[in-house]
């Protein structure tokens, strides 16, 4: 023990003896002036001589300006004010989504950039964006491709008759009122080069979304996923979120078709895409996880799970149907074995729910300005905005409810579920704001109506449960 306590300070002294009469020697030569090399290596040698004379603080502030530096300075603020504002929005009865977008409009211009000016434009500097952007939209794959698996196609099959009649008409109703609504504002409020179809199908897709993820955690939440209310919604949410990203999909192909024939073809290869993806990939796929689970090679299964869906993401964002729709695909042809979804939902969740989703919050609400809306006559539109929102969505689908037989008290309660918005709202407002069709005074309305409308939701149920005692209480009594 003692020899080898001994051969350490031996061994690690005669290298660094030797390293340092390398060094001393190297001291000693000069550069070649003629060699190519050396002459870029001349000419940096001032620069490297004046970074290395700069004081610490001039170098620390250097440093934090680095855009990786930086980049990491806006997660960690990011994160924080995110959990800060869910776990508020969660003491006052809110879904977490409410606080986490009430966090991006904090840290966005419309507050933290009125009260601080300078540093806002500091950590969150417009040439910044684009990582913010990216990150967000690899958090928001993640996200889509686990809202994919959890949907049960079994649960839709119970209730498919009532379910697609209330989901459908819940998205034709307000989807007509937001292309009636476009064909008022979009002289006033659509960019320049943007042509009404466009900016009314936006408007239509805009107004007829509904949040399946917010609205099955609500349902969870308030412990209704056993009762026929609770079923009937997460099964009419299911529905509305399969056929919104379908009519989002066909949007976005002719928003971005330089003509009708371009419109169509981006269609046919979007319904290729879809046939091979359900009806050759998903077969191969079952057969495939299913072998690798039973061997217990879990490795492999997320493997070739993420396999598919980066390449689902990328399939569709070539095609033009945006590479969300892609992930979100992708998840709905992963096996329904409850082991499968489990071990990919463990290893994606956490990651897109805690760490890139609230990025993706913060990013629109770094874009959402309010400060747009000072004039009178633009909280005008606002209000004429939430009407048709409310409406449509709340209204079509209570009526629709009552048609199919729900009580009222269901009905309204079938209504204000799947009245919430949430993130799908945002993911749609994004896009739409990316492809330059929405102008951000739009883009800010529509940003404060998702808001608007989630948070309803919760005194809304109140309400029908208060409606649901009564009515017990009088059965009873009688």
């Amino acid at each position: 023990m003692n020899k080898r306590l001994l051969l350490y300070p031996l061994i690690i002294g005669f290298f660094g003896c030797l390293i340092w009469l390398i060094i001393r020697q190297g001291n000693h030569l000069t550069i070649d002036p003629t060699s190519q090399t050396n002459k870029v290596a001349v000419t940096a040698t001032p620069a490297s001589t004046q970074a290395a004379s700069e004081g610490i603080w001039t170098s620390l502030i250097h440093n934090v300006q680095h855009p990786l530096a930086l980049l990491l300075l806006q997660i960690i603020l990011i994160l924080v004010t995110a959990r800060l504002f869910g776990w508020l929005a969660n003491k006052i009865g809110q879904p977490s989504v409410v606080g986490e977008i009430v966090a991006g409009i904090f840290l966005g211009p419309s507050l933290f950039g009125m009260i601080w000016p300078s540093g806002s434009a500091f950590i969150f500097p417009i040439e910044g964006f684009k990582n913010l952007q990216f990150l967000s939209q690899i958090g928001l794959a993640f996200f889509m491709f686990v809202v994919g698996m959890e949907l049960d196609t079994h649960k839709m099959k119970n209730n498919a008759h009532d379910a697609v009649m209330i989901s459908h008409a819940s998205i034709i109703f307000p989807f007509f009122l937001g292309v009636s609504l476009a064909y008022y504002i979009y002289p006033q409020f659509s960019p320049a080069n943007v042509n009404f179809l466009s900016f009314a199908l936006f408007m239509g897709i805009a107004m007829s979304i509904t949040a399946f993820p917010v609205l099955a955690r609500i349902v969870q939440e308030r412990k209704l996923s056993g009762t026929p209310l609770g079923l009937l919604a997460i099964t009419c949410a299911a529905a509305d979120d399969v056929t919104a990203w379908c009519i989002l999909a066909v949007v976005i192909a002719i928003v971005k078709a330089a003509s009708l024939w371009s419109a169509v073809i981006t269609m046919v290869m979007a319904l290729m895409f879809l046939g091979a993806m359900l009806y050759l990939l998903k077969p191969w796929l079952n057969k495939k996880i299913l072998k690798l689970q039973a061997a217990n090679r879990h490795k492999s299964v997320v493997a070739v799970a993420f396999i598919t869906l980066l390449f689902s993401a990328w399939a569709a964002e070539v095609i033009g149907i945006h590479a969300l729709f892609g992930a979100f695909l992708a998840g709905v042809i992963m096996p329904a074995e409850a082991s499968v979804q489990k071990l990919m939902t463990d290893k994606l969740e956490d990651v897109s729910v805690l760490l890139l989703l609230p990025i993706f919050f913060v990013f629109t609400g770094l874009r959402t300005q309010i400060g747009l809306l000072g004039q009178g006559h633009l909280w005008t539109v606002f209000g004429l905005i939430m009407l048709v929102a409310v409406g449509g969505k709340l209204g079509g689908s209570m009526l629709t409810a009552k048609l199919m037989g729900q009580s009222w008290t269901d009905s309204l309660g079938i209504g204000a579920l799947m009245n919430t918005r949430g993130l799908m709202e945002l993911v749609v407002l994004n896009i739409g704001y990316d492809l330059g069709i929405l102008s951000p005074e739009i883009f800010a309305m529509l940003v404060l109506m998702a808001l608007a409308t989630t948070f309803m939701t919760g005194p809304l149920l109140d309400i029908v449960k208060k409606m649901e005692e009564s009515r017990l209480h009088a059965s009873q009594a009688g």
